[in-house]
């Protein structure tokens, strides 16, 4: 019986001691979750924080790209070149496999496909006529020549004195120039006086011939002169003005700009309407681009300043036979389908969404709701290098600098039968040029996968040519069809370089009017006539000329209506003209 009080408090001790241990041991257990549970927080927070870095990083690299980008615009050239040199040498083996798919050996070899002199390598040039060196023989050049005659006062006293004779000159030639300026032109009526039935004297005048612009003051020649300046060479009015001024015949800036207006507005209701209305039923593509332009305010009665419009200029080339420029408040899709109603054919284009109206199926929802309105999208090569290119100097992409050098030796291809007959490009093409067109978007969709979960300026350029691949494809249909869009931004380019100097237009109706003369002085460049010239001599017949037969009058057809006017007439600033009978319908020029 004394072992059990003495196992006792040993056993509470052990209890207790237990009881301590887990205590102990939940304590350490609920610090230890509390650690996990800290350990766990700051394992997301590193996570989170990784992550914001990572998004961080990938936002610097994406500003840096779009700083080198906007760098490159402003400080270096624009122009999207490459050394196409270093990609041969970097994709020589790639080289190889596209000559042999194009069977471009093939090509080369092939006598029958080298009727035009253009090279039919990659790295041959064609041999172009040697560049004329030293000083110009201005001796026939077609300008008028003052000549001044320098003599020798001591050897022209010996002529007179008989101990020698003149016996021809030396010439030499120097380039000079004289200022023109404004002619005052009189118009003189003959002012007769004869005798009525009633033997009494009556004076009468001669009528006056009918005018394009009868109350102007300026005639054909200066209102011509004024256009050229203005939408030719980019003159604002004001320096214009500046310029009559120090010839010392001023003319206000707001009478020329009405000048203008009126002009615009007439060469659009007769020449331009006729040319437009040709080339929506005859054309076989229609290129269209646009660019924006800035719209003076309407003044309010409050005289508050108010921000310009932001509206737009399209242009539109018919074929090879007319440019159109066609001003609108708003670029929009109804806009646009309004420019192509009753057009069917091909369209070539970017990819803007505002082109989409053009190509929509026949369902009876859109602007083409007939069968014979459908229109086909043609793409732009140039639009899908853009973001390759862009991709390449900004991130040195082996990926884009690949597509850059594929779609160059499409382009190669493209130049070796350039100027050749359509049904025969067609061919080649077909022969050549498509299975590297293929081959090319096959390679762009394996690629497009492996990035089109990373967000970047490769991901958007290979997008853009995944999407577009029907369309960039379209020109394989026909020989006449383009690769790129690249002679509507060059038709365009002289809005954009004029609007520097000139900045807006006063209103929608100028803008309109602008839109025609630019359409005007365009179409008639495209057919190799002077632009002033050609305006000259359209306002000063376009009053006499019957309004059915204003197509005549276009730049495609003044060369040939030109040729049957009488030429002292035409000359003449005002007058009577001798219009030709319209030509038979066998003679007139086929539409192309």
């Amino acid at each position: 019986m004394s072992a059990t009080p003495q196992a006792t408090p040993t056993s509470d001790a052990l209890i207790a001691q237990v009881l301590a241990l887990q205590s102990a041991l939940a304590t350490e257990r609920v610090a230890l979750a509390t650690e996990r549970a800290a350990h766990a927080e700051s394992r997301a927070l590193v996570e989170h924080l990784t992550q914001e870095c990572d998004h961080l990083r990938t936002s610097h690299e994406r500003l840096r790209q779009d700083l080198e980008l906007l760098r490159r615009r402003i400080f270096i050239a624009k122009a999207e070149r490459i050394d196409s040199t270093q990609l041969e040498l970097e994709f020589g083996q790639k080289l190889a496999a596209l000559d042999a798919l194009s069977g471009r050996l093939g090509l080369e070899s092939n006598p029958s496909d080298t009727g035009t002199g253009a090279s039919t390598g990659a790295g041959t040039k064609t041999t172009d006529k040697k560049k004329p060196t030293g000083r110009r023989n201005l001796s026939k050049v077609e300008i008028p020549e003052v000549r001044v005659e320098i003599a020798d006062p001591v050897f022209d006293e010996l002529v007179r004195a008989g101990k020698a004779e003149r016996i021809g000159f030396e010439e030499s030639y120097k380039l000079a120039w004289q200022r023109g300026g404004h002619r005052r032109l009189v118009i003189a009526r003959v002012k007769y006086r004869t005798l009525n039935a009633e033997k009494n004297p009556t004076i009468a005048t001669a009528p006056m011939p009918d005018e394009t612009f009868p109350r102007s003051l300026a005639a054909p020649s200066l209102l011509s002169y004024v256009i050229a300046e203005k939408h030719l060479q980019g003159l604002p009015l004001f320096r214009i003005e500046d310029r009559f001024g120090r010839d010392g015949t001023p003319v206000d800036r707001g009478t020329m700009c009405r000048w203008l207006e009126d002009a615009g507005a007439t060469a659009g209701a007769t020449v331009i309407a006729a040319a437009r209305q040709e080339a929506l039923a005859t054309a076989f593509c229609l290129s269209t681009d646009a660019t924006g332009v800035a719209v003076q305010p309407i003044p309010t009665g409050d005289k508050k300043r108010q921000p310009c419009r932001h509206s737009h200029f399209f242009v539109q080339i018919a074929d090879c036979d007319h440019i159109f420029f066609e001003f609108t408040p708003r670029e929009t899709s109804a806009a646009v389908g309004e420019m192509f109603k009753g057009f069917k054919g091909y369209v070539q284009a970017d990819a803007k969404n505002v082109y989409d109206i053009l190509f929509r199926p026949p369902d009876g929802t859109g602007a083409t709701d007939s069968v014979e309105d459908r229109r086909f999208e043609v793409g732009c090569w140039t639009h899908g290098r853009r973001g390759l290119w862009e991709t390449a100097i900004t991130t040195k992409s082996e990926v884009a600098r690949e597509g850059l050098f594929r779609i160059s030796r499409i382009y190669a291809l493209e130049k070796t039968w350039r100027g050749k007959p359509p049904d025969e490009i067609k061919r080649l093409r077909n022969l050549h040029s498509r299975p590297l067109v293929e081959a090319f978007f096959a390679w762009v969709q394996v690629e497009y996968e492996n990035v089109r979960a990373i967000r970047g300026p490769l991901r958007s350029a290979l997008g853009y040519l995944s999407r577009q691949k029907t369309a960039l494809m379209r020109f394989l249909d026909d020989g006449r069809l383009r690769l790129d869009n690249n002679h509507s931004e060059g038709a365009l380019r002289r809005i954009a370089v004029g609007r520097k100097a000139w900045l807006f237009v006063g209103s929608d109706d100028h803008g309109t009017s602008a839109g025609h003369l630019f359409s005007l002085i365009a179409s008639a460049r495209l057919h190799r006539l002077d632009p002033e010239q050609y305006l000259r001599d359209l306002f000063r017949v376009l009053g006499q000329w019957p309004r059915d037969r204003y197509l005549e009058l276009a730049p495609k057809y003044w060369a040939a209506t030109r040729a049957r006017l009488d030429p002292v007439e035409l000359a003449n600033e005002v007058g009577p003209l001798t219009i030709p009978p319209a030509l038979p319908p066998e003679k007139q020029m086929p539409a192309r």
